[in-house]
């Protein structure tokens, strides 16, 4: 029983590298919203009182917000905002989860990939904590492998 404890590799201490079109972000420290959702459209059958037709229409895939300690990658995601300026062509995405010591545990390729906000630290020096920043990015879909 201990041997098969020892081969599962967990999620424990896990950071998550970004990469947009080979291009890294660097690495975060959570990655929230990872998911999709179909959507049901319902349809009453006349005559039929006790059944309701329940049919999928549509993937809804969630916002991606991703955190991290502030440290030298944020002039990446600056850079990616700044040149939302002249204009943007989408790009495909992957998240890596990876353990402590960089071996990865599972990853995600998402398609046509959006920056939708970045918020950088909240400056108090009332208040002794980490400077983190956090980005959210919108995508449609998940590449096929």
């Amino acid at each position: 029983m201990g041997d098969f404890l020892e081969d599962i590799d967990t999620a424990v201490s896990v950071r998550y590298v970004v990469v947009l079109d080979n291009k890294s972000l660097g690495s975060f420290s959570t990655c929230e919203g990872l998911g999709c959702e179909v959507v049901m459209e319902t349809r009453e059958e006349g005559g039929n009182n006790d059944f309701v037709w329940q049919l999928p229409t549509r993937l809804k895939y969630s916002n991606i917000t991703l955190t991290r300690p502030l440290g030298p990658d944020t002039g990446k995601i600056a850079a990616w905002f700044a040149a939302l300026a002249n204009g943007y062509d989408r790009c495909t995405g992957t998240i890596e989860a990876k353990t402590a010591n960089g071996r990865k545990i599972a990853s995600w390729q998402l398609q046509d990939v959006v920056p939708v906000r970045w918020k950088g630290p909240s400056f108090n020096p009332d208040q002794s904590k980490v400077l983190t920043e956090t980005l959210e990015i919108a995508h449609h879909g998940f590449v096929a492998g």
